[in-house]
């Protein structure tokens, strides 16, 4: 899971510009071949990939073989990896289904920020893909409709529009943050495994660091508990107070002018 693109991806045709039909044509050489018929073919068939290989192993040679057609072909859908891996992005958020929601602004950014946290820890290779400058520019509609979600409640709360960008912003990176490490801790590699070992620093005794040397030794345990819900809930309390304090002032200074 250490995919870090090297800046935002470029996209000639956008993977919300494929509109599903491919050549009907087998490419020379390949006869007898059955060709892709639609986008949810390869979809469906870069999924199983991943399902079964891991994001990280899957290429477009190999998603080419599981459709039993040639390289060349698929190209001309999806330009590199990282435009494949963004068209299964954007087709799992348009099928990803948010639970009924409260009708108090703040509940609401509370339970679609959960449902983003539970599509991205599901598939953390999302996150990844995710950790760029400008990735809104590279999500279909079904998928700005979760940030708009989020904005368009902060808004209700009493927020102006650049502050509820502001707390999307905060507690996108809360979640990406918290997908990727809970992640990353799990892949069980034995390097990993050999860091997180040393993160417990369960012999620690420094008079220097008290508070840490007195719970050094329960640390991971600490560590490994489920506190997202209860942090998250904390932090819409903080941001849309802050906020609001923020134009409660600016309007009370307004007013004495």
């Amino acid at each position: 899971m250490a995919f870090t693109p090297a800046g935002p991806v470029t996209q000639d045709t956008p993977p919300s510009q494929h509109d599903g039909t491919m050549p009907p044509a087998t490419p020379p050489g390949r006869t007898g071949r059955p060709p892709v018929t639609s986008r949810a073919a390869i979809v469906s068939a870069a999924r199983s990939l991943i399902d079964r290989d891991g994001w990280e192993q899957l290429t477009i040679r190999k998603l080419a073989a599981e459709l039993n057609i040639g390289p060349t072909t698929l190209y001309h859908y999806v330009k590199n990896k990282q435009d494949l891996l963004l068209l299964l992005l954007n087709e799992y958020a348009a099928q990803m289904a948010l639970p009924d929601l409260p009708e108090a602004p703040r509940d609401r950014i509370v339970e679609v920020t959960q449902a983003l946290h539970d599509m991205l820890a599901a598939w953390p290779w999302a996150a990844e893909v995710l950790t760029v400058d400008g990735f809104l520019g590279l999500l279909d509609e079904p998928a700005l409709s979760i940030v708009e979600l989020i904005v368009d409640a902060a808004v209700d709360h009493g927020c102006t529009l650049d502050q509820a960008v502001d707390v999307f912003r905060s507690l996108w990176y809360y979640t990406i943050g918290e997908v990727l490490v809970r992640a990353h801790s799990s892949r069980g590699h034995a390097d990993g495994e050999h860091l997180v070992q040393r993160a417990t620093f369960h012999n620690l005794e420094s008079p220097r660091l008290p508070r840490l040397s007195a719970v050094a030794s329960r640390w991971r345990a600490l560590a490994a508990r489920d506190i997202y819900r209860k942090s998250l809930e904390a932090f819409v309390d903080g941001l849309l107070a802050q906020a609001t304090a923020a134009r409660t002032g600016q309007r009370t200074r307004s007013a004495k002018r």
